[in-house]
């Protein structure tokens, strides 16, 4: 793989219909791609003529706030995110519509099984010609639990250890088969090569299954697996399984930090700084004057609806009824969170920076606490670039306010002036996700050990 200057790489996170809670009341919002697939195909095919690298599609599989975690307080729903369409079909359909464009949609461990997830990805993978990507997350919602059967959500850490266990399975199913393992000989008959076919037999604490999985080999290998979690189980996690990291740094001090201590946990597991990309979180807003850009921004703010901002720090309060205290006073002390502890520890340091709960309300309620980054294209390629130059990030994770003009003027505006500087890519580097992703090829975990090659039609006995 060569090894040109460094450029930055780029996903688009698509939560529609917006990334801003409240930015769905923007004039130009156009609320119905949440549900209207036309209109998500519409948005793909714009990100990939701006090169991108991927879309990247959070989930979660209950209504945010649709159980007592808001107490029997009355709260009025503004969010614009409760009801969208099922990210993984989505991505699918998407496929057929897209040719070079990574496409990521979240799918928890929590409340799925490791053989369905395997076979779902991979078969997208080949839909796609080795686009897929896994986006593996235990659930930050709690709301999640009830819809399975369950009365509470797993704990923190037994999250964390069903997710490892059903990484490594899912992974392991994935390698199945060996590349070249299918024969399709019309003259001697034989479909496939027996011996480069590999049977599981996986039996750990939370899964038991035996495999093989009836999907063949990727076009890329397998599948890019993407983690979100910035908690220490969450980084160990990707240290370990990762190819692509989304974070939430807001400076480049933040950045540097994170992506060293994580370049550092991957070598506990031989794994190189190439095996990785690592995307902080940004809102863009970008004008043609920095006077248009700023009016921009102040018009967002206004939409910041404090409901929605407090609610979301009750979601991580632990338990506290934040309801009860004064919004306009201190945080109070929290109780671990069960839900996104990294995420917890980010308003925990915002409460001890001075900010009321009113104050961290709005940061959640405008960007979900990830940098809002507003400017002429010059400015915002001006702050990207120092970025990637300090070793402080690969590339950013774009959070757009709304959809879909924020994303068309990146593509319109941002993209050309980066591309200009040498920043970024004028054409994808090849046909599959990780050759653009720039992360290496992964070998079948058999295939190193084979020395000898036999071809037999011999049918599985086990």
């Amino acid at each position: 793989m060569s090894k040109g200057p460094r450029q930055l790489r780029f996903g688009a996170f698509f939560s529609v219909p917006g990334c801003h809670p409240t930015g769905w009341r923007h004039p130009d919002a156009i609320c119905e791609t949440d549900l209207d697939f036309r209109l998500l195909a519409d948005m793909a095919r714009m990100a990939e003529r701006g090169r991108l690298d991927c879309m990247f599609f959070q989930d979660s599989v209950a209504i945010p706030g649709s159980t007592a975690v808001y107490g029997a307080k009355p709260f009025r729903v503004r969010n614009g995110r409760q009801a969208h369409i099922e990210p993984v079909s989505a991505i699918a359909a998407l496929a057929a519509v897209t040719s070079h464009i990574g496409l990521v949609s979240t799918c928890t461990t929590s409340y799925n099984e490791p053989y369905n997830v395997a076979r779902r990805f991979l078969t997208i993978d080949h839909i796609s010609g080795g686009r897929a990507g896994w986006n593996l997350v235990t659930s930050q919602a709690e709301d999640e639990a009830v819809n399975f059967g369950r009365d509470q959500h797993f704990e923190h850490g037994v999250r964390y250890d069903r997710a490892a266990e059903f990484h490594d399975v899912v992974v392991g199913l994935w390698d199945s088969w060996e590349d070249d393992a299918f024969l399709r000989d019309k003259e001697s008959g034989v479909w496939f090569d027996y011996d480069k076919m590999h049977i599981l037999r996986h039996k750990g604490p939370h899964f038991t299954v035996r495999g093989p999985l009836n999907v063949a080999r990727s076009p890329q290998g397998r599948p890019i697996v993407a983690q979100a979690g910035s908690s220490d189980v969450g980084m160990e996690l990707a240290a370990r399984t990762a190819d692509m990291v989304f974070t939430a740094q807001t400076t480049i001090k933040e950045g540097q930090t994170f992506r060293n201590e994580m370049h550092a946990r991957m070598e506990k597991y031989g794994r190189g700084p190439d095996e990785m990309r690592i995307f902080p979180g940004i809102m863009p807003i970008v004008g043609r004057t920095e006077a248009e850009a700023q009016e921009k921004y102040e018009q967002l703010r206004s939409y910041v609806d404090d409901g929605v901002g407090i609610a979301g720090v009750a979601r991580l309060a632990g338990g506290v009824d934040i309801y009860a205290h004064d919004p306009d006073g201190p945080l109070p002390e929290l109780k671990p969170s069960n839900a996104a502890r990294a995420r917890q520890e980010m308003i925990i340091a915002m409460g001890k920076r001075g900010l009321t709960i009113r104050q961290i309300g709005r940061v959640l309620a405008m960007s979900q606490a990830h940098r809002v980054l507003y400017g002429t294209p010059k400015q915002l390629a001006d702050d990207m670039q120092a970025w990637l130059e300090e070793g402080a990030c690969d590339g950013f994770n774009l959070l757009f306010a709304h959809y879909p003009k924020p994303l068309e003027e990146w593509v319109t505006m941002v993209v050309p002036e980066l591309q200009r500087r040498g920043l970024f890519r004028t054409e994808y580097e090849g046909r599959t996700f990780r050759e653009n992703l720039g992360v290496p090829f992964p070998k079948n975990v058999h295939t190193p050990n084979r020395t000898t090659v036999q071809v037999t039609a011999a049918a599985a006995n086990d």
